[in-house]
């Protein structure tokens, strides 16, 4: 079964933050990550167009102890030159900065006011439900996981992500006192924390 992307995806409408509701669970993010979150800002090439790249800022706190772990990279058209909204991303983990990280980034689905989104990638291995509140209605939540079963995900793994009932505040007042752990879940995730 084909995948289904969005096409002609508003690349500008999609910059923002997106609250993660719900996804599958990975290596890469902490199993105890709560308000978790990720922001799409176009990136100045210097001439003042972005040329299509995005930066990307994925951020978590730990459940247990409150402390903000975060990455950042960047994404970009697959193919530039087709319409679907297929993505790649890209990553420098700060640990191994010799080795980036690339994938799969496809918007399967985003409603008309660009409030919610569905995220896959080609082998269904990921999952991520996104809203632009840190919560969900029931039927838009149902919705949105009816749209993956009919894009072939076994949505018995989705998992619904914590939020608290005010969000972290902005990125730029986050860490102040030093605990902000950059990339620091990237390396508990190659020892299955």
């Amino acid at each position: 079964m084909e995948m289904e992307v969005v096409k002609n995806l508003d690349m500008d409408r999609y910059m923002g933050r997106w609250y993660e509701i719900a996804c599958f669970p990975s290596r890469f993010q902490p199993k105890d990550g709560v308000n978790t979150r990720a922001t799409y800002t176009m990136a100045s090439d210097g001439d003042g167009t972005s040329g299509g790249t995005v930066k990307v800022l994925n951020e978590t706190w730990s459940g247990g102890n409150g402390k903000r772990g975060f990455i950042e990279g960047t994404a970009y058209k697959a193919d530039p030159n087709s319409d679907e909204a297929k993505l790649k991303e890209f990553y420098v983990p700060p640990f191994l900065p010799i080795i980036p990280i690339v994938g799969d980034y496809w918007v399967l689905y985003v409603d008309l006011e660009y409030s919610c989104a569905l995220v896959g990638q080609p082998s269904r291995s990921y999952l991520w439900v996104l809203c632009r509140e840190n919560h969900m209605e029931e039927e838009v939540f149902s919705k949105l996981v009816q749209k993956a079963v009919d894009q072939g995900y076994d949505v018995s793994k989705l998992q619904r992500t914590s939020h608290s009932e005010t969000p972290p505040p902005v990125s730029s007042d986050a860490g102040v006192g030093g605990d902000d752990t950059k990339g620091v879940w990237w390396i508990k995730s190659l020892f299955g924390r």
